[in-house]
């Protein structure tokens, strides 16, 4: 399946699930992620956010909704899919949607966003969603041809304060502009409140991981509330 632009009209006002586990954790394994997914697609996500190749490809064999994939190396900086080497993986991998740093920083590869967006398009058939953590950077990521944008580095990349949960406020300011793209709402959403109120402040769709797909964080969330 391929996804164009215009079959993104399928995610308007639903709910994508971000299936990942972190280095170390009992489910960081690529069958487990591709369980995980399939169970988020049952209970209703019309997309799913995986990262690694491993478990773009397994997801990919498990689910039928649209796949977004990236690959992060690193910690610091810019490390969601950081370079167009690492978008291509991504997109070879099986990804219908291809997710990376949106920001203004400079990439490792020295490439701009432009640069990399093109690259991906011209080298692929995957969607590129961009993660931005300000207005200027969502301004810049259409510019350079984004087929969504998200506010997923909100509070992450210099610009915002983290705010305690969504920040409705960019999702506000982003809407607002109206830059012709899907809005994604992405970042510490934990709760199906959060959720309506991203959609009400303007997200064309949202994404919501730790609270679905994290046992240990909701696990901790609980274990802290009865100390």
């Amino acid at each position: 399946m391929i996804l164009s632009p215009d079959g993104l009209e399928s995610l308007r006002g639903r709910l994508i699930v971000s299936c990942q586990a972190y280095p170390g954790e009992p489910m960081r394994d690529p069958r487990t992620t591709a369980q995980v997914a399939a169970s988020a697609v049952t209970g209703g996500a019309a997309a799913v956010r995986v990262q690694g190749l491993a478990d773009v490809q397994h997801t990919r064999a498990a689910v039928e909704v649209p796949v977004i994939g990236l690959w992060k190396d690193g910690h610091d900086g810019v490390f969601i899919t950081p370079t167009l080497r690492h978008a291509l993986a991504v997109a070879n991998a099986g990804a219908h949607i291809v997710a990376v740093d949106g920001t203004r920083r400079p990439r490792p590869d020295r490439l701009t966003l432009a640069q990399t967006v093109a690259g991906i398009h011209t080298e692929s058939h995957a969607l590129v969603m961009a993660d931005c953590g300000s207005l200027e950077d969502a301004a810049a990521a259409v510019e350079a041809g984004a087929d969504l944008i998200g506010t997923t580095l909100a509070g992450y990349s210099g610009e915002r304060p983290k705010t305690q949960g969504p920040d409705l406020e960019l999702l506000g300011q982003i809407a607002a502009a109206d830059f012709g793209v899907p809005l994604i709402a992405e970042g510490r959403l934990h709760t199906p409140a959060q959720a309506r109120q991203a959609l009400d402040a303007g997200a064309f769709a949202v994404v919501v991981g730790t609270a679905i797909t994290h046992p240990a964080t909701i696990t901790g969330w609980f274990a802290d509330a009865l100390k």
